[in-house]
Parts: C-alpha cells; structure tokens; sequence
C-alpha cells in the first residue's frame, strides 16, 4: 500500500521498531487520533496490542475510547479510578515526584493507574502517543504563537518537547513502582528530527485552526483509523479521564 504521507508513516514505524522491543505491548488508549493512530499501526506491524484506557466512571475517554473500539475490535481493558482512594494515591504520588507543576503530578496520576492496569494483565511495555501535540502543532498553545510566524512556533515546540521528554521521565518513575515501562517512540531524537522538517502548513493552517495536526489526520484517515477519532479535536488526558477536576477538589 502506497500512501499519500508515506514519509509520515514510515518514519512512525521505524520510530516505534526501533524504540519498541516487545511483541506483547499495552497502548494508552483514549480513542483519540494519536493514541488510535498509534494502536492501528502498532497492530498492522505485528504487535499483540492491547489498549488501555484509565478514568473515573462515565468519563468522556472510557466512553468515547469504547465507541471507538466498536470499529477496531482490538484486545480493551478499562480501569475506573476509585473515588475513595483517590486523594490518598494523588499525594503519594505528589510527594515522589516533588513538585506543584499540575500538569506533571496529573500525568503522573494517570500514568500510575494506566501502569496499575497494565500490571494486572502482565504487561510490562505500554507504548504512548506522547510527541505528536508536540511535534504537529496540538496544542491551543501553537494557535496563539500563529501570528508571531514560524520562529515563534518553533520556540514553543521546543519548549513543549523540553517539557514532555522531562515529565515522563517522572511518569516512569511512578510506573516503575509496578515494574512497567511507558515509552515514548514519538518522542525519540529521531523522530525529532524528521518531524520538524514537516512543513508548519502541514500542522496548522491559522490561528483560528481548532483541529490542527492535519497530515496526522490525513495518515490516520489513510491507514483506516475511525473517522469519528480523526475528526475529534484534542482532549488531554487529565480531561478526558476527569483527573483534572477530581485532582482540584481534594486541594
């Protein structure tokens, strides 16, 4: 099969060969287009994928991620996160990775119950779609700096990925307390590299853009990832699983 971003898919794979050493892996899963993305092509590789989706109960990524299963059909464990227990596990973790930057202690939250997940079904390789708001303009972050043109882009990118490639070094901490690794092949020097020679036109077409990311959902679309997950605009995970707004309530 011959695609349009055949260069994007390529370097995908090589990235998830050469970063993904296990058949067996678990994915962090939501349904949206990056965590899908990566499942469908992970699968199409020959990896023994199994999705794995955290949130409380009836959240938006339990739900949607299901809805989108319904098409892939793929291997899906869902852990609901337990109220009761919720605050004790939010300050234990807060105090091993000693800091207030809120968006790490609530990574690190979801990652220690995607982790816990992953541990209760023997696997001990979860594979993220970590990189690509990074690389391809996700974030709302990337509309705002538009206007300053491609230099202020490319200064927000490289402060974004500074501050992923730091903050799953601390996710892995926690993850480690179940003996799993999370990795991050879209987070590799490599794919880096490669991913910043795609044109920002390619990523982000105004300041008014809501969707972005659009030779992602271009590949995403080709390789036969759901239409529903191509098209839904970015939600993060401590959103979608409700972590964010359980998190503020126990301070």
């Amino acid at each position: 099969m011959v695609l349009i971003n055949q260069t994007l898919f390529q370097n995908i794979e090589n990235a998830i060969s050469e970063v993904v050493p296990k058949k067996k892996i678990g994915i962090a899963f939501s349904g949206g287009v990056d965590s899908t993305l990566v499942s469908k092509i992970c699968t199409d590789m020959g990896y023994d994928v199994i999705l794995l989706t955290i949130g409380f109960s009836q959240s938006h990524d339990i739900e949607f991620s299901k809805e989108v299963n319904q098409f892939l059909n793929y291997s899906h464990h869902v852990l609901e996160i337990d109220p009761d227990t919720f605050p004790k596990i939010t300050t234990d973790i807060h105090k091993v990775i000693n800091t207030d930057n809120l968006s790490w202690n609530e990574n690190c939250i979801a990652f220690y119950y995607v982790s816990k997940l992953a541990k209760s079904l023997n696997l001990d390789t979860v594979i993220t779609g970590n990189g690509i708001d990074e690389l391809f303009c996700g974030y709302n972050a990337y509309r705002e700096a538009f206007t300053g043109g491609e230099t202020k882009i490319n200064q927000v990118m490289d402060l974004k990925l500074d501050n992923e490639l730091k903050m799953m070094k601390a996710v892995n901490v926690i993850a480690s307390e179940f003996d799993v690794k999370i990795l991050q092949p879209l987070l590799s020097p490599k794919f880096i590299e490669y991913a910043k020679t795609v044109p920002i036109s390619e990523k982000i077409l105004s300041s008014d853009d809501l969707y972005r990311k659009h030779i992602i959902r271009k590949l995403a679309i080709e390789v036969g990832v759901p239409e529903l997950s191509c098209n839904k605009r970015k939600k993060a995970l401590q959103y979608g699983s409700k972590i964010h707004k359980s998190l503020l309530k126990t301070r």
